[in-house]
């Protein structure tokens, strides 16, 4: 068993040590011991942390994370919730998409007001439809959002 001090570990994962002490205090990941004030961890913490960075890079809270290990510390995820996070993926960038196409109208376009281009009115249009598609939507899934 290949043992890191906590200083091996952050430079090795890219988390600081104040970022390992406290998941270690929410119980996302455990130390083996301290050798003195330096706490020492299994060489398998470097995977767990990477699957931390993919959970919160997905949107994912620590508590959602932390339901995503089993008692023995090892991953037992939901597919279920990756799905449906991977949905909500979808649906950002379908609206981020719009939004992108909007400015970069609004910044080009020749119309001496925006509100007389044929083309912004139509993109203002699609992003109405989208937000109350998507308000419905989710409504209908039984999620809770605030409106944005």
């Amino acid at each position: 068993m290949t043992v890191l001090d906590i200083g091996e570990v952050a430079e090795r994962s890219g988390v600081a040590p104040s970022t390992l002490r406290y998941y270690e205090e929410i119980g996302l990941i455990a130390s083996l011991w301290r050798r003195g004030l330096r706490r020492q961890f299994d060489a398998d913490v470097l995977l767990k942390l990477s699957l931390i960075a993919m959970g919160k890079a997905a949107g994912f809270s620590l508590e959602e994370i932390a339901g995503m290990f089993g008692r023995d510390g090892r991953p037992d995820i939901p597919r279920d919730q990756l799905r449906a996070r991977a949905d909500e993926l979808q649906r950002q960038m379908v609206e981020l998409r719009t939004l992108r196409d909007i400015l970069r109208h609004v910044a080009d376009c020749p119309a001496p007001s925006h509100l007389e281009c044929p083309s912004f009115r139509k993109l203002m249009q699609a992003a109405s439809r989208r937000k109350l598609v998507y308000r419905h939507s989710v409504r209908r899934s039984g999620a809770r959002r605030a409106a944005p």
